[in-house]
């Protein structure tokens, strides 16, 4: 029997995205785990053919509200201009990276939730500061995307947000994650997590399939 539609995603459908920077690459990238890939605005110069994420540059002219609109669009930012992007509203839904320190990280992404915009986790932040992210996120209508080097690092975040949707330590589960008990979970609870962790962008889709299969998270 083919699937339902109304199926739930499964915890790693859809999941780990790439930069690419140029748009014929992406638009061959294909795989169950692999999400819309990420080009850079400068390079779409007509309607891809393919859900795909925007990547916008902070110091070019705004998308236009007209025609074709990507599944997101994307941004990386400063503190010092987080003001203007809170008050901007693209035309698709809009991820933003704020480069901040640990303290910061919570409060902004509250910010960014706050406005309507999608908060991106940027690698480099600790555990505390990651799981201060997730309890914003965790009561969030606008979910988040992330960056992650490793198979570990994505496991991590993914154990992190079951934690902080069940109420379990997140500290615990972003220092220990437990790749059999999230194997483990219903589907109903696996679509609920990936409500709030979006996508996963990282620099080798492949390598980190890979990796998780060897950290016992089944990749299909």
């Amino acid at each position: 029997m083919p699937p339902s539609r109304n199926e739930p995603r499964g915890l790693l459908d859809a999941l780990l995205s790439r930069r690419y920077e140029v748009v014929g690459p992406a638009l061959a990238a294909s795989g169950k785990a692999l999400a819309a890939p990420i080009v850079p605005a400068a390079a779409v110069t007509e309607a891809p053919g393919r859900d795909v994420v925007v990547e916008l540059d902070a110091s070019a002219a705004a998308p236009s509200a007209a025609g074709w609109r990507p599944v997101r669009y994307q941004l990386d930012c400063n503190l010092d201009d987080l003001d203007d992007v809170l008050a901007f509203t693209a035309p698709a839904p809009l991820a933003v990276y704020v480069q901040v320190d640990d303290p910061a990280l919570a409060d902004t992404a509250r910010a960014l939730t706050e406005a309507g915009h999608i908060p991106g986790l940027p690698t480099g932040h600790g555990p505390g500061a990651v799981a201060d992210f997730l309890a914003v996120l965790a009561h969030s209508e606008t979910g988040f995307v992330a960056r992650a080097d490793t198979a570990s690092d994505v496991l991590a975040l993914l154990s992190g947000t079951a934690a902080a949707l069940s109420g379990f330590d997140v500290r615990d589960a972003l220092a220990e994650p437990d790749a059999g008990r999230l194997g483990r979970l219903i589907p109903e609870a696996a679509e609920a997590l990936r409500e709030i962790l979006l996508a996963v962008e990282v620099d080798d889709t492949a390598a980190v399939i890979d990796g998780l299969r060897e950290l016992g998270l089944a990749v299909n």
